[in-house]
């Protein structure tokens, strides 16, 4: 069974769809760590330098992380690699829907 990523034309598609899912994860990646070293700011008062920086990169990267893998997700799913690895476990599952 091929995936929809195999047609070139839709691979463009999905890819340019996951660069766009990405981009705006790295926006709000961004915000969300200039906001947790402004608060922290606000409540602590001046702090370190590599405290400041730290935050900004833990949660910069988590939050970016978390957008890169949900991205992943949706190509998967909507391309069809969620369907062709359930069709490929159909032959290989001996347990699957009840059968033994």
């Amino acid at each position: 069974m091929k995936s929809d990523l195999d047609d070139p034309e839709y691979a463009a598609f999905a890819w340019a769809r996951f660069r766009r899912i990405l981009s705006g994860m790295a926006v709000l990646a961004l915000v969300s760590a200039i906001g947790a070293v402004a608060v922290l700011w606000w409540w602590t008062g001046v702090m370190p330098i590599h405290m400041a920086i730290a935050t900004f990169l833990g949660i910069g990267f988590t939050v970016l992380m978390g957008g890169f893998l949900m991205g992943l997700v949706f190509l998967s799913s909507g391309s069809g690699h969620d369907e062709s690895v359930d069709y490929f476990n159909d032959a290989h599952d001996p347990g699957r829907d009840g059968r033994d």
